[in-house]
């Protein structure tokens, strides 16, 4: 991940313009909108949309970030939405291409768009999951046609086998791992379709 290491995410917030909060990962209000709500972990926060989202419905979520401009503006989103919710989230600050939950046993651990997240960091994010709890990563697909457009290194993306391909499956069952597509619309109004890796499981009680 030397591509993307703190250096380089501290000069994108810094020069990317302050947005409105973001929605929510798709696939993570597809995949979490039912279940209980619990401890979460949310790795590669960004700005907090995850997290924020996680927190309004009730849980007690632990965002990692490796960029200080990304944690400051998560931080400020989650105030806006009001002390209960901000109450619910631990910033933390930590470089995913080594770092490992010093807690265990959360029953969700979600990490979204992680450049660089291949077997090691699904094999750490796996192991800070709680038995019946449930492990949900999403990359970018090698196919998706805007990503591979900025030039971006291979690190960039992910297929879904290589997400799943740690998973040993006496521990872990409903496995789904597969290329989805979503459409977005840019801000001049341009839409365009985006392929992304998508790894559901749950690991077994």
């Amino acid at each position: 991940m030397a591509e993307f290491d703190r250096a380089y995410w501290e000069e994108r917030y810094h020069h990317q313009h302050a947005a409105h909060p973001r929605t929510p990962t798709p696939y993570l209000v597809a995949e979490a909108g039912d279940l209980a709500p619990g401890t979460a972990l949310d790795a590669g926060c960004g700005e907090g949309a995850d997290a924020i989202w996680l927190a309004a419905r009730g849980w007690r979520v632990t965002a990692v970030d490796v960029a200080d401009g990304a944690l400051r503006r998560a931080r400020e989103h989650a105030a806006a939405q009001g002390a209960e919710v901000a109450g619910r989230v631990e910033w933390v600050r930590a470089d995913l291409a080594g770092w490992r939950a010093l807690e265990e046993g959360f029953d969700l651990v979600t990490s979204s768009y992680v450049h660089g997240a291949g077997e090691d960091l699904v094999d750490r994010l796996a192991a800070a999951v709680a038995p019946g709890g449930t492990l949900l990563v999403v990359g970018h697909d090698p196919t998706d046609p805007h990503t591979a457009a900025e030039g971006a290194p291979a690190t960039a993306h992910v297929t879904a086998g290589r997400l799943a391909a740690g998973l040993d499956p006496a521990r872990w069952e409903d496995v789904m791992a597969e290329t989805r597509s979503r459409s977005v619309t840019a801000p001049d109004g341009r839409s365009s379709t985006l392929h992304d890796a998508v790894l559901r499981a749950r690991r077994r009680g």
